[in-house]
Order: structure tokens, then sequence, then C-alpha cells
């Protein structure tokens, strides 16, 4: 997908990849969308909604940052988050740029450590991002950045809100001064790496995030069967794939409302995001322990 960039280039152009990596729900994808000023990652509550590796690009006059927002950190307990941890190893491993979020409540407990000492041996350079400021009480921000500062070494560590787009031009102009002159990787008018499909799936995935509770939402994937663009509307067929007949009916429930308040919700969003009225149908399918099946799992985009 792309937006056009007016801007020529400059002689000394700076670009390079800045991976975003830390626990589930420290507001990773929310600062990729407002660094970039697109939404591009899905955002909910819950842990672990974003599942793939997302680059948002935003290029300038003389630069391109190739943002990189990836699933949070966790111990994997079955394939799909071996697969989802695999994309957060990828990130560091072309990372020109690291940011490590951690959430104003944080501890450097054993995720973050380790997250640290991976940060580490890469040799790549990093900043130490502490976000949600917002929520900060009394001394509580002072304390936690001497707290995090004991950990930190010499990596700068910078405090911000995702949310309020608190002292991101900070945070910016640091990840500009550490990236390496190199000439754009992306055409200027590219706004990311995924297609439209993509994000019309990842849409619907999170309404069914908002809207459905405990272990559902895990369990499921949206596939968009097809996706038809006319001159005025854009016609998507998609499939959700659940693991149990049990969460199937979950997911429509009863007379079907449950899967309609969804589809509306959706079709809200993709007509927001498309900027053209969109027809969207979905169909609810059972493909019993796909996250457990490496074959199913490379069908759905997690395996090469």
């Amino acid at each position: 997908m792309s937006k056009k960039s007016t801007e020529p280039p400059s002689k000394e152009f700076r670009s390079g990849f800045v991976s975003i990596i830390g626990k589930p729900n420290v507001g990773k994808s929310t600062l990729m969308n407002a660094l970039i000023g697109e939404r591009l990652s899905i955002i909910t509550a819950k842990a672990q909604t974003t599942r793939h590796r997302i680059f948002g690009i935003l290029t300038g006059k003389d630069f391109q940052i190739v943002y990189s927002d990836t699933p949070g950190v966790i111990k994997p307990q079955y394939e799909l988050q071996e697969a989802m941890m695999r994309f957060v190893y990828q990130s560091l491993e072309d990372a020109d740029v690291i940011l490590f979020v951690v959430e104003l409540g944080d501890k450097m407990d054993g995720d973050n450590v380790e997250i640290l000492e991976l940060l580490r041996k890469s040799g790549v350079p990093a900043l130490f991002v502490i976000n949600k400021i917002d929520k900060s009480k009394g001394s509580q921000l002072e304390d936690k950045v001497t707290y995090f500062k004991e950990f930190s070494g010499d990596i700068p560590i910078l405090c911000i809100s995702a949310l309020d787009k608190t002292n991101l031009e900070p945070l910016f102009d640091q990840i500009l001064e550490k990236l390496p002159v190199h000439p754009p990787y992306f055409p200027d008018d590219e706004m990311t790496d995924r297609t439209e499909r993509f994000f019309a799936s990842e849409i619907i995935r999170e309404k069914i995030f908002l809207n459905y509770k405990k272990e559902v939402p895990y369990s499921c994937e949206v596939i968009i069967a097809s996706f038809k663009e006319e001159e005025k509307i854009i016609r998507v067929m998609a499939e959700i794939f659940v693991e149990r007949a049990t969460q199937r009916a979950i997911i429509i429930g009863h007379g079907g409302l449950a899967l309609k308040k969804v589809g509306i919700e959706a079709r809200k969003n993709m007509e927001a995001f498309f900027g053209k009225q969109v027809h969207l149908e979905t169909y609810v399918r059972v493909e019993k322990d796909w996250r457990q099946n490496k074959l199913k799992l490379k069908r759905f985009g997690y395996v090469d």
C-alpha cells in the first residue's frame, strides 16, 4: 500500500530498519501507528494481538524509516507462538536501530532481562523506551527512570506516551541520528509492505478480539478468500477459521447476531481505511488444531 510523497530526496539520505520489540501489551503497535501517522497495526487491550511482523514506512526529504512492529516476546507454548517469535528474531537480525519498549508499570523480570540480553548481543544501536507515561502519578515516572537505569547501562532512556503522542519528536530525532547514510529501500510512495487483503483480514481479527472473551480470539485466524475492487465498491469475502465446533458456534452467536456485529464493525473500519464502500461477507470454518500444525500455519502465512 502507498501514500504519495512529493518531497525531493536529499544528497545525504538516511535510511534503515527500526525494530520495535518488547513484551505483549506495552504499546508497540500504538507506537508504530503514532510514529508513521497511520493506523496500520491493530490494537486491543488483550495481549498477543499482533501475530505478524508489519512494516510501516515513513519517507521524508532526507530519510526513510522502515518501522517494524513485532509480536510481544513470550515463551512459546505451541507452534503458532514459535512462528511469532521467529518474526521477532528476524527483526533483530536486520535492524539498524532497536526500540526496546517497556511500560511505566513494568519490571525487569525474566522476559525483559532476556530481551535486553538479546539486544546487547545484537550490537545494534538501541533506545530504551518507557511508554504510557500518561498514567504516571506523583514521583512514579522519576522513580521508574532511576529503576530502569540500573539495567539500561549505556542505552539512552526516553519517556513517552504513544497514546497521547508525548515526546515522540525527541524519539524520532534520536532514531534519525542513529540511522546509517543509505539510499531508500522502498519507493517514496510506499507506506507498508503488506497488501490490502492483509489489512482487511487484520481489521476483522481486531473485531474478533474486541467482541469475544477468553481463548476464542486466540483460536481464530482470518483469511481473505476474495478481494475485488470495483470503481465504487470493494467486495470482500472472508473466512474465519477456528479450532473447535464449539468455537464456531460462539463466533456465529444466537441467530448469527454475534457474527453480524463483527461484520458491521469491520466493514465500517474497512471503509474508513480504504476510503471506499465495502461489501463484506464472512464465513466461519473449523480447522482443527491449526495453531499446532506447521502445514496449516504455512497455509496461513506464518511459516515459509
